[in-house]
């Protein structure tokens, strides 16, 4: 027959129990010396390389703040903020093509993200600027008549092809956003006389925007390092500024240091933004939770005798 718990319980003694005096037996934990350790001696080889190593580092100062480096830096901002705001408009546009109940808009979502998502950036990058080789023309009756080649300069090839291709990733990012809030909120919005459009653009979008916000952030900052890309089809931004100087005076290590400062600055700057972005968005689903935790700790408090 087996003793119940109750009983087992109660064979313990306040003896049984471990006094103030008993010696309290930390822990060892042999594997976080080992690794740190190790992490320190790997840290310490590779500055002692960098500083032994045939770099001029009054070289990377001097440069730091050259003229066309900075210049370069800011078309490298420009193409970054005008591809990631195509990229943003595109994925939205065909994310909610997605989810569309015409077959035809579904079809043309999924062709672009599969053309576009299934090819290298840098090839796209070379198609675009290459493109007048397609069409020779831009032509729109009554508006446009000019040469392609006059058309998609550089900077233009390096927005579109960064831009677009970005734009595709997002597509499945809004589509999975879309896909994640509550049906019932779109059959409630429905119920109260909203149509569709309504329902997509005061319901579910804003609902979207703060789900795929991160995701937002992270495409900010990739879309930072992605824009030395441009470097290839001759766009004078930072990577391809740096290229022009060492092919000259042979500094060809500690230009593209300074490039990695400058970026590490960029990308620096757009990670606490996208900190502060989220901690925005994300308070209404803070204080929410906190409202529930409240609510759950009232329900379980016990009744006051008189309380209603």
């Amino acid at each position: 027959m087996t003793q119940s718990p109750t009983k087992s319980t109660s064979a313990l003694s306040l003896a049984d129990l471990p006094g103030p005096d008993t010696p309290i037996r930390r822990l060892h934990h042999p594997g976080r010396w080992l690794s740190g350790i190790a992490v320190i001696l790997l840290l310490a080889v590779i500055g002692r390389a960098f500083a032994v190593g045939q770099i001029q580092w009054p070289v990377v100062g001097e440069f730091l703040t050259a003229r066309v480096i900075i210049t370069g830096f800011g078309w490298t901002l420009l193409i970054s903020a005008c591809a990631l705001v195509l990229g943003v408009v595109l994925g939205f546009a065909f994310g909610i093509m997605r989810h569309s109940e015409n077959p035809v808009l579904r079809f043309a979502a999924w062709l672009y993200v599969w053309i576009f998502r299934g090819t290298p950036v840098l090839l796209q990058l070379l198609i675009w600027f290459n493109i007048a080789l397609v069409f020779p023309r831009l032509y729109i009756p009554g508006l446009v008549d000019e040469r392609m080649v006059d058309v998609v300069t550089p900077f233009v090839a390096a927005v579109l092809g960064l831009g677009v291709n970005e734009g595709s990733y997002l597509t499945e990012v809004v589509r999975g956003g879309i896909g994640s809030v509550d049906h019932g909120q779109k059959e409630a919005a429905h119920t109260l006389g909203m149509t569709p459009g309504q329902t997509m653009r005061r319901i579910i979008l804003p609902q979207t925007l703060q789900l795929i916000l991160p995701v937002l952030g992270n495409s900010a900052i990739g879309m930072l390092k992605f824009s030395s890309l441009a470097a290839t089809i001759a766009m004078g931004e930072m990577l391809n500024a740096a290229q022009r100087i060492y092919f000259i005076n042979g500094a060809v290590i500690e230009l593209l240091f300074v490039c990695a400062i400058w970026y590490l600055a960029g990308t620096t700057v757009l990670s606490i933004g996208q900190y502060y972005l989220e901690r925005y968005f994300g308070r209404d689903t803070a204080a929410t939770t906190s409202n529930r935790h409240w609510f759950k700790g009232w329900a379980r408090r016990p009744a006051v005798e008189g309380e209603a």
